[in-house]
């Protein structure tokens, strides 16, 4: 199998027939670290956030900056290689502000996000010195207008405006709609009123806008629709309550390949045709172009991570269907119970035998829902003890792990630019997992 074959040019086949990543051998990796194991690929994810600084500073120049959006995958070395490459990011919780502070992330450049933020996230996030909030509701903005005050500060904010866009993906992840859980509509007026209500409180900054359409979007303009809502929108609030909004924030939601039928994205071409249509639309408008941010997530670390399993056996039913059984499961990538979300296997140290068994690859919890992907082809010798890859996982896998069946949740090992392999979050315990029990 060649390498022009693969999702990823961070995949490939060595001379053993073993699948690599990152240029090391997998079935080595998971003889080492064992099995269930999430790899990282640290060159992918800098590389990655360098095509979106390079983007930026290309085509919008100034004060713009792209994010990392922290929900996609939180741990601490994560934010070390985030403050090395120049990003900025957002969180979503108080665990995720935490995680960057201990990292030695500077939290003046973060963003936090959430529609339903404590009084206890509040302060806490103030404690610890956020930059902004991105505020979600009227609620919201008079619970950090009370903390603010009770702190003698002006705390610097961000409305998220739903502006009324479908990017046509998930319907668990489309954001943009009217009737969204997220942000203010437009279109109902409400947005308009909430602009007032910020600019009226003693102890708010308001910088500006935030808006998110959803994920995993590949459609052509979705983005270039948003902003042209988002900047005709601006330039009506500053033409009746004369305030000019300083950022737009235009979130995130770029697509990636999880199987060769998704498309391509080329990225620094769509910064490219946002800048193109936010210019000349505020142009139009006889705006300033406002500071732009983005939120990237899922195409910084999906296509840098890959998980191992162990196979523990294969049942073959004739006339009827093939399992696969892994070590791993729905405990540790929960995405194709939620979304039917598409994945591209391999058994890793089977590379070069043709890949003849239709099956479905399975966990190994006590639930029926329990599966990694449908309809895989691998090879009709996959057995007991063979290595399964199970490709683009380095987002929303980690993240979204649990404990169901109390099943410890895999480590996170990165394969770092010198091409060794280190653990930078260590495997659970069962020991872990009854830590918190009170006897």
């Amino acid at each position: 199998m060649s390498n022009d074959t693969f999702i990823c040019d961070n995949i490939g086949v060595n001379d053993q027939g073993h699948l690599t990543f990152a240029g090391r051998d997998t079935s080595e990796l998971a003889a080492e670290f064992k099995t269930p194991v999430y790899l990282m690929d640290e060159g992918r994810i800098r590389h990655n956030c360098r095509v979106y600084t390079q983007a930026f500073k290309e085509h919008f120049g100034g004060e713009s900056r792209p994010l990392y959006a922290s929900k996609a995958n939180s741990f601490k070395y994560i934010y070390k290689i985030m403050k090395e490459e120049g990003m900025g990011i957002d969180v979503v919780s108080s665990g995720e502000i935490l995680c960057a502070y201990k990292a030695g992330y500077d939290l003046s450049k973060a963003y936090f996000h959430s529609n339903n933020k404590t009084d206890e996230d509040i302060s806490f996030a103030m404690e610890l010195g956020i930059g902004y909030f991105v505020v979600d509701g009227f609620e919201e903005l008079y619970a950090i207008e009370k903390e603010a005050a009770r702190r003698e500060i002006k705390q610097n904010i961000l409305l998220r405006i739903t502006p009324g866009i479908d990017p046509h993906t998930y319907a668990q992840v489309n954001t943009g709609t009217v009737d969204s859980k997220f942000g203010t509509a437009i279109e109902t007026g409400q947005a308009d009123e909430i602009i007032q209500e910020a600019l009226a409180q003693p102890h708010i900054n308001l910088i500006g806008y935030h808006c998110h359409v959803g994920s995993q979007v590949f459609a052509e303009d979705v983005f270039e629709r948003a902003a042209v809502v988002m900047i005709k929108y601006t330039a009506h609030i500053y033409r009746d309550y004369d305030y000019m909004a300083q950022q737009l924030n235009m979130g995130g939601g770029f697509g990636v390949r999880y199987v060769d039928t998704d498309p391509y994205l080329d990225v620094s071409k769509k910064i490219a045709d946002l800048a193109e249509a936010i210019n000349a639309t505020c142009e139009r408008e006889k705006i300033p172009v406002p500071t732009i941010i983005m939120e990237p997530g899922r195409s910084i670390v999906a296509d840098a991570g890959m998980t191992l399993y162990t196979v523990g056996s294969v049942k073959r039913i004739p006339y009827y269907k093939n399992y696969v059984s892994v070590d791993g499961g729905m405990t540790d990538n929960p995405r194709y119970a939620l979304y039917g979300s598409k994945y591209t296997c391999y058994t890793a140290n089977k590379m070069n035998e043709e890949r003849g068994m239709n099956c479905n690859v399975v966990g190994r919890c006590c639930e029926s829902g329990d599966i990694i992907q449908r309809d895989v082809l691998l090879p009709k010798e996959t057995e007991r003890g063979d290595i399964i890859a199970v490709c683009t996982t380095g987002a929303y896998n980690y993240s979204m792990a649990s404990h169901y069946n109390k099943i410890p949740n895999p480590p996170i090992v990165m394969i770092t630019a010198d091409g060794s392999a280190k653990e930078v979050v260590r495997r659970q315990t069962y020991e872990d997992l009854i830590a918190l029990d009170v006897d």
